[in-house]
């Protein structure tokens, strides 16, 4: 915060303020602010939750529940049990000025719709906001979001475009690929050119807004099931990466048949082998399945079932399962000890999925 006007004379030029109360825009008030609610959320029994800290829970003795999520001061509060829901919000009114916005219908910039048949997610306003900001509410729509011959590199010897407007909106991207698994793998591509974004850079982040075009309702749909497991889809595209070689790892996982978390993402290492790129998605993957499944204990919905990997790499299965293979996996030994330790315990079991029904191949590589 800088000094006041009126206060700046020579004696106190490296003065500063000590801060009694947090304001809205000082770096430190979502903090305070969420520490204040923390505070206030427990003192009525609820239990902070240890895989999500913005996740407050209070289980009720008949087996009902009420949940509590918070992004900074936006806040949504579901559960079974109606009326102790209804007696929250007025203690919540007591300690905190809020408003009350009647049932989940827009959060975030993300659109929720309800039917008998399940939860629909979408941007669709977000999107036609960006295309109308970016001038291209009028552009030709295309098919797929990247271009499957166009591979970008750093250096490409287009001229540079302007630094400020790509980070902006490969930012609004980011931002998007939260309903839109779709644009996943495009959007991790052009954010790792943020530093010297050229022309080519600018014309896949257009191309993505092309597609956005085409297909601005499309997002998440989660339907009512009896289905209770988790089924986590791994792969990775080896040294796909023309700049250093390195290969896109990329998951995604299913919870009760329904599409949860997913993610694109260029690997830290250089793989030897198509094997050992997909050992190390392997390894992302149960990390992520380990994630939800306590997640799902917090919430006092435990799994029945081993959690189900799907690869479509048999090397990498046999690797995870047959420690014979020793000497070829030296350099992936944490990984391999990590994933066998896992299936011998029963909290994974790795299946065989054959290369045409691996859905996480959209978010390894451009598709046509």
């Amino acid at each position: 915060m800088d000094i006041l006007a009126g206060l700046e004379t020579t004696s106190n030029f490296n003065k500063v303020c000590r801060l009694r109360k947090s304001l809205y825009g000082l770096k430190q008030s979502p903090r305070a602010w969420f520490e204040r609610f923390t505070k206030v959320v427990k003192g009525y029994g609820f239990v902070q939750c240890q895989s999500d800290h913005t996740l407050f829970v209070k289980h009720f003795p008949e087996g009902k529940l009420a949940i509590i999520i918070v992004y900074v001061d936006d806040i949504i509060l579901t559960g079974d049990h109606e009326e102790k829901i209804d007696l929250l919000k007025k203690l919540l009114t007591k300690e905190f000025e809020i408003k009350d916005l009647g049932n989940l219908k827009y959060f975030l910039g993300m659109e929720i719709a309800r039917s008998k048949k399940g939860i629909a997610v979408s941007q669709r306003k977000y999107i036609l906001d960006l295309l109308n900001e970016t001038g291209m509410l009028g552009c030709k729509p295309v098919e797929t979001p990247m271009d499957t011959t166009v591979k970008l590199e750093e250096s490409d010897g287009s001229a540079p475009v302007d630094k400020g407007r790509y980070q902006r909106l490969v930012g609004k991207l980011i931002y998007l690929s939260h309903t839109r698994p779709d644009i996943g793998f495009s959007v991790s591509v052009v954010s790792q050119f943020m530093n010297n974004p050229t022309e080519k850079h600018m014309t896949a982040v257009i191309r993505i807004l092309r597609y956005l075009k085409m297909t601005p309702g499309k997002g998440l749909f989660f339907q009512r099931t009896t289905k209770k497991e988790i089924e986590i889809f791994s792969d990775a595209d080896w040294a796909g990466s023309v700049t250093d070689r390195r290969s896109t790892s990329g998951y995604c996982s299913f919870v009760w048949g329904n599409l949860v978390t997913w993610r694109s993402k260029k690997q830290s290492v250089v793989a030897r082998s198509s094997a050992e790129a997909e050992f190390r998605a392997m390894a992302q993957g149960i990390c992520e399945g380990i994630w939800l499944n306590r997640l799902l204990e917090e919430l006092r919905v435990p799994l029945k079932h081993p959690m189900v990997l799907y690869c479509d790499n048999q090397a990498a299965i046999s690797i995870a399962k047959n420690p014979i293979h020793h000497d070829r996996t030296k350099h992936v030994e944490i990984d391999r000890h990590f994933i066998k330790e896992k299936i011998e315990e029963g909290v994974f079991k790795v299946s065989y999925t054959p290369t045409n029904c691996q859905t996480t191949d959209i978010l390894t590589k451009a598709l046509a």
